[in-house]
């Protein structure tokens, strides 16, 4: 089963570049975390198996502006909820509770604004790009939008692998 996640695009603010082509992708309540008992190690499970489980990671989310120039990267939410702001200052917030999952092409900038104690995350990337951490600075760097275009798109969707809507939604068909 498959559904459609909520999408946004964000321009660049001048401080954070954000990915004016590819939208970030929200999926609403995409993994049963509540009867899982270990909901990290599902979540895990499911990224690696759809091909995003490039450097995997258990933590929170900085509650300051960063991005990746370099690799897209997948969030799934597997305990607790949080407030996130996706594109730098004049961006959205959004609730992420536990089993939400959501996918922020290179240069989308995000936060946490603010969490529960319990907050746990899975975070992972697709092969083919390389990891950077990059805080909001002057974005409008030749070089560095340059960068942002050309990370490579992932082989499949972190939920649904070949046939899911990232892939649809991140190469539309002219």
């Amino acid at each position: 089963m498959t559904f459609e996640p909520l999408t946004f695009t964000f321009a660049g603010d001048g401080t954070v570049p954000n990915n004016p082509t590819l939208p970030v992708l929200l999926y609403r309540d995409a993994i049963d975390v509540a009867t899982a008992r270990d909901p990290e190690s599902t979540i895990e499970q499911t990224f690696m198996a759809n091909g995003w489980g490039h450097r995997l990671w258990r933590d929170g989310i900085f509650p300051h502006t960063h991005f990746h120039s370099a690799t897209h990267e997948v969030l799934g939410i597997a305990r607790g909820t949080a407030r996130v702001r996706l594109g730098g200052a004049p961006g959205e917030e959004v609730e992420l509770k536990a089993g939400d999952v959501i996918v922020l092409p290179a240069g989308t900038g995000h936060q946490r604004i603010s969490g529960t104690d319990d907050l746990s995350v899975i975070g992972g990337y697709p092969a083919g790009g390389r990891y950077d951490l990059l805080r909001s600075r002057q974005a409008e760097d030749d070089p560095l939008l340059k960068a942002i275009a050309n990370v490579p798109l992932p082989d499949g969707d972190p939920l649904f692998g070949a046939d899911g809507p990232l892939l649809k939604l991140w190469n539309p068909k002219p």
